[in-house]
């Protein structure tokens, strides 16, 4: 009888046991359902999600011109300096002053270069996550390579390097830092992925090492060649950090794809797609025109306004110019770490820095090797100073991966000094190309007068 009713408790103990196994795989199938929107079962759903593309995205079935145009026009709070833009084209044809050209054909650059980043991003999620990453690294600093190459074109090759040199310094110390006293305003600390932030550290540090060894070389006069070894070892190393800039997305996007995702929120409502990807093409190449419409003119203006109104030339090209062209990006930086996204924010300013230091840099380079211009990675020992102190102070704030409002003070102050560092600085080599330029427009004019006063001899 005892036995019995031992047999009896033990199949009720092996029953209920069952039942909690059982209770337990269906909350467990229930929570993968919620998870995954309830389709947990669904094999297609997974085959949808496999291929990288994004299922939050809405958008328009085919183009309209005018919701395709009103998307543009009326999306952006910047956009009512884009009113300068004609009035920078009847300017040109009236010749208005160089100062007012300047003015006019800087500021509209501002919101067009936000519609540039935000028609790229509309193309992007039309495609998977490894081409639409690739996408936002080419079209990223768009605005720099168009304003550096109207630079490089018309020979003010100065120019070029140090508007360049600018956007990364504005980048690393002015966005990140005021990234990280905003955001730190709002919650007392922050964390980010420091191992992601530590690749790019690196990459910094290698285009600090390319940067620097032609201002060595320069300054210690130890070329075999003169000059012509700066130009060639430059062009050489172009080549090499475009290569590792390949290799770079190749690791970002598809070998360590984990490192640089953002973390999906279950809560996340759909994104609406306000263009199609035709509209997008449309878009990027009537932004593209008039950027280059308007860097053309600001080209051509900038050696007359900073005599105009008394600011060096290095001053506009280091601190004014980064400031104003990038200013949308720099304002969505911030808005991120207000968020606490500090992932993305960091990928706008360390990220934007490290394209224009192993991309839009040794492009340039290679360009005027294309033009016949002989511009290389020769900065000068003040400039190559400045940027190894920003790439090494930024390295040590960004080491422990959290930030906080005193690490934005700091950064930014470092800003601060730097850009008053420029104002009091002269630019001999820039100085130098100026009086090039004057000394050979004067003997060309010589040289016409001389022609003209044989032919009057002869007749």
């Amino acid at each position: 009888m005892v036995r019995k009713d031992a047999e009896k408790e033990i199949e009720l103990e092996e029953g209920t046991r069952m039942l909690e196994e059982e209770d337990k795989f269906k909350n467990l199938k229930d929570l993968v359902a919620e998870r995954t929107g309830g389709k947990a079962d669904d094999d297609d759903s997974d085959d949808d999600k496999s291929d990288g593309s994004s299922d939050k995205k809405v958008g328009p079935d085919s183009f309209d011109l005018v919701e395709s145009t009103k998307d543009i026009m009326f999306t952006s709070s910047l956009n009512w300096l884009l009113v300068l833009v004609p009035v920078a084209m009847v300017g040109k044809a009236m010749g208005f002053s160089d100062g007012w050209m300047f003015l006019l054909s800087l500021l509209p650059i501002c919101p067009l270069a936000e519609r540039l980043g935000y028609v790229t991003e509309q193309m992007a999620s039309y495609t998977n996550p490894t081409l639409g990453g690739l996408l936002n690294a080419t079209f990223g600093n768009m605005t720099e390579i168009i304003v550096s190459f109207f630079a490089l074109k018309s020979g003010l090759l100065r120019v070029v390097q140090l508007s360049l040199l600018g956007s990364i310094l504005s980048n690393l110390l002015l966005v990140l830092g005021c990234a990280f006293f905003i955001g730190g305003t709002k919650y007392k600390t922050q964390t980010f992925n420091k191992t992601g932030v530590a690749m790019n550290s690196a990459l910094l540090l290698l285009a600090v090492i390319s940067l620097s060894v032609p201002s060595v070389l320069h300054t210690t006069h130890t070329e075999m060649h003169g000059t012509s070894s700066e130009l060639a070892l430059s062009r050489f190393t172009s080549l090499l950090l475009l290569g590792v800039y390949g290799t770079f997305l190749y690791f970002q996007l598809v070998t360590h794809r984990d490192l640089y995702e953002e973390e999906d929120d279950d809560d996340e409502e759909e994104e609406e797609v306000g263009q199609t990807f035709g509209g997008c093409l449309i878009w990027l190449t009537i932004i593209t025109i008039f950027i280059s419409v308007l860097s053309d003119y600001l080209v051509d203006a900038i050696e007359g306004a900073a005599e105009s109104i008394g600011m060096p030339v290095a001053f506009i090209s280091v601190i004014v110019l980064p400031i104003v062209g990038n200013a949308a990006e720099h304002a969505s930086a911030v808005i991120f770490a207000m968020k606490n996204k500090m992932d993305i924010a960091i990928g706008v300013a360390i990220g934007s820095a490290t394209q224009i230091s192993l991309l839009v840099i040794p492009l340039m380079i290679l360009m005027g090797w294309a033009v016949g211009q002989p511009l290389d990675l020769n900065l000068h020992v003040f400039e190559t100073t400045t940027f190894i102190m920003t790439v090494i102070t930024v390295a040590f704030v960004v080491q422990d991966g959290q930030s906080n409002w005193l690490k934005g003070m700091t950064l930014t102050l470092a800003y601060c000094i730097l850009a008053a560092s420029f104002f009091f600085h002269k630019d001999n080599k820039l100085t130098d190309q100026n009086a090039t330029t004057w000394v050979d427009s004067a003997s060309l004019n010589s040289a016409v007068a001389i022609t003209n006063l044989n032919d009057t001899s002869s007749a």
